[in-house]
């Protein structure tokens, strides 16, 4: 383990105090979203002229530490499921470190920003292929708006052989100076460990060089950065290895052992690592894969205690410059029970606005210990992330009042809702619509994976790779998208009915077939007590997944969205003990760097535009460019793909408007394909 400081404000005002030309510490933007869901903490950001990593959580506190106060989330629900899934007993949601500038010129929000580090740290210089570590190059940033021109060089520079001989012609040109790149190999294991690629050593086949103890390494590449095609050169003693021979399974058993390396964190696992290593490239796709949790805000579905008490630990902390549990426990011990204290302590902040009664009720919370290990422990095991959406499913199934009716919270939930009649012509499985004028969606990041993602039945927790060094973190970021929706609810009678004859079909053995291979080739000792089937959506999922995705692309053609920007949040399980049956869907679209959007999906909730969408989706879906293959599609041995009659051409969407990797879809759930007649819309 390392304390190495990561502070590029600092870095960058030692080095001006010193004299050295100055050098900025900002070096590229990412929108929010961006930043959650594709380059957080551990991820590679591509940068113009040289990648970076943004740090761990812990590097980020003297970020904020520079603000009289921190910002905070307001998401209860979302909050109690960070808990339990990092195991915590408190983890607040803070948004990223960041304020908007008044005009482009000022300099409102300088000292805010994600720190990160330059990563991988081998550069190879694009003039004369050199390969070495970033002390071997000079850094150049200076100029305070075009952070695009950041770069690392490498000064007198001799170019390759064609170049010298031509500037042998003209003895007094001076040597250049070229712009290094980063070397694109990194080695990675499946618990997402990474590291960089052992050049020195690889070339070298694990020995020292013969003839120099700090030997000139190059990168020798010609063809355009296909896969691993480079060839690494030591120009000291002449020897050449390509990286090819690191690809594949013969060429992991030639990589070295996984030394169990986090660079965000500038650590290493300090109970190491066993596994092999595999090479991988900087842009590539599975590098990282993040590990959220969002919620719609529902104003019912917060719960009061819990929301007082987090809004005074927040007030208490601030004014009484209470930084540990133990302090804030200590003083609630002494003066809790005091109201008339506790509001002259409070001072201004925001929870004097609460009664004397809920500030005793929080106190209460807060003084309570805290659950056993053995139950956080339990709890973390047994999650369902459906505890997520039953809040809000029930919330749904309430009449709003009136048109645009906000709740009772609408300051915090951010939702206003409106009802929809339904047209006389909308296909009688339809029960309910609902617009959503407004609403707000909050997303925390969890953790991430590399390799895989964490949605395979394989999965250890240990392979969840943390964004803090602390074993219980006090705060994760999070992000709050602003936007519009459209809700519809399938009828309950007609959808039970539906799924007890699909369940007897042909169709839906294959279906169970194909996800237990799927299943069984994923096999490991997670799995053993599970059964395959407590894994596989039910058939009303595949049905309601379906529609979402013929909708959305119906909806993209006339509401001023592209495809990409609608998303669907997906209300689909059988009646239990603990939760009503649902079968629904939302969908909806957000941003996280505005304050809405512009209303044209939610104009699509009028009766009549409805009806059309869900009509002229519905006859799309009857005919694919790929048919008769696609309306065919169902899995046999050995296939074990997860969906059948639905491909790019008529049901799938893009990554980022499905929620299951468009998987569990089948267009003959919905309407009557040649070959069957399983169809839920065909019997109206």
């Amino acid at each position: 383990m390392t304390d190495n400081l990561l502070d590029p404000l600092g870095d960058a005002a030692a080095l001006s105090e010193s004299g050295a030309k100055k050098n900025y510490a900002k070096v590229g933007s990412a929108r929010p979203s961006s930043l959650l869901y594709n380059y957080g903490p551990g991820a590679i950001m591509d940068l113009p002229q040289f990648t970076v990593m943004p740090a761990g959580l812990d590097d980020w506190d003297r970020i904020w530490a520079r603000r009289d106060g921190i910002p905070r989330i307001h998401a209860p629900r979302l909050q109690a499921a960070v808990r339990t899934l990092m195991g915590t007993d408190r983890t607040e949601l803070r948004p990223f470190p960041w304020q908007a500038k008044k005009t482009f010129m000022s300099s409102e929000g300088n000292d805010l920003g994600v720190p990160s580090r330059v990563f991988p740290q081998w550069l190879r210089c694009t003039g004369c292929d050199f390969l070495a570590p970033i002390p071997r190059f000079s850094y150049r940033n200076t100029h305070p708006y075009r952070t695009d021109e950041a770069c690392f060089e490498h000064h007198n520079c001799p170019g390759r052989a064609e170049e010298r001989v031509s500037r042998d012609k003209t003895p007094n040109r001076k040597r250049p100076t070229r712009t290094a790149v980063p070397a694109r190999y990194l080695l990675a294991c499946v618990d997402g460990h990474l590291d960089e690629f052992p050049y020195d050593a690889w070339v070298h086949h694990w020995q020292k060089c013969s003839k120099d103890s700090h030997p000139r390494l190059k990168m020798l590449d010609r063809t355009s950065g296909k896969g691993a095609s480079a060839t690494i050169l030591c120009a000291s003693c002449g020897q050449k290895r390509p990286m090819n021979e690191a690809q594949g399974e013969v060429g992991r058993s030639k990589l070295p052992g996984c030394r169990g390396r986090h660079p965000h964190l500038d650590s290493f696992d300090p109970a190491g690592c066993g596994n092999e290593t595999q090479l991988m490239l900087v842009g590539a796709s599975n590098l990282w894969f993040a590990s959220t949790q969002a919620i719609i805000v529902m104003p019912e579905s917060q719960a009061r205690d819990e929301e007082v008490a987090d809004q005074l630990r927040i007030d208490l902390q601030d004014g009484q410059e209470l930084d540990t549990d133990a302090e804030l426990l200590e003083w609630l011990t002494e003066n809790g029970d005091q109201p008339k204290l506790l509001r002259v302590s409070l001072g201004k902040r925001p929870s004097t606005a609460f009664s004397d009664a809920e500030l005793a009720a929080a106190v209460k919370v807060l003084l309570a210990p805290p659950p056993p290990e053995s139950e956080r422990k339990r709890r973390k095991e047994n999650w369902d992330p459906i505890e997520l959406l039953i809040p809000e499913w029930r919330y749904l199934q309430k009449d709003p009042l009136g048109r645009q009716h906000d709740g009772s919270d609408a300051d915090k939930s951010g939702l206003v809702l409106s009802r929809r009649e339904l047209d006389p012509q909308l296909p009688k499985h339809f029960s309910r619509v609902l617009a959503a004028e407004k609403l707000r969606k909050v997303n925390a990041l969890i953790g991430f994976t590399r390799i895989d993602d964490m949605d395979r039945v394989d999965d250890l927790p240990k392979r969840l790779v943390p964004v803090t060094r602390a074993e219980k973190p006090m705060w994760t970021v999070a992000t709050e998208d602003f936007g519009e929706g459209i809700f519809l609810q399938l009828d309950e009678s007609w959808v039970r009915a539906w799924e007890a004859r699909v369940k007897k079909s042909d169709i839906w053995a294959a279906h169970e077939a194909a996800h237990r291979l799927n299943f069984e080739r994923r096999f490991s000792e997670t799995a053993k007590n599970v059964d395959h089937l407590d894994r596989l959506p039910k058939p009303r999922y595949w049905l309601v997944h379906t529609l979402a995705h013929v909708l959305i692309r119906e909806m993209a053609m006339t509401s001023g969205y592209s495809a990409a920007s609608l998303s669907e949040r997906l209300y689909a399980w059988e009646e239990g003990s603990d939760r009503p049956a649902a079968a629904g869907l939302l969908i909806c679209t957000t941003a996280a760097d505005s304050d809405g959007t512009l209303g044209g999906l939610v104009q699509l909730s009028e009766p009549a535009r409805l009806q059309k969408i869900v009509k002229d989706a519905l006859h799309r879906a009857e005919r694919c460019s790929s048919d008769p293959v696609c309306a065919m599609r169902t899995p046999k041995a050995p296939e074990d793909f997860l969906h059948g009659a639905a491909c790019h051409c008529c049901a799938m969407a893009s990554e980022t408007s499905c929620e299951r990797a468009n998987r569990f879809l089948d267009r003959r759930f919905l309407i009557d394909l040649p070959g069957n007649n399983l169809g839920f819309f065909s019997r109206a």
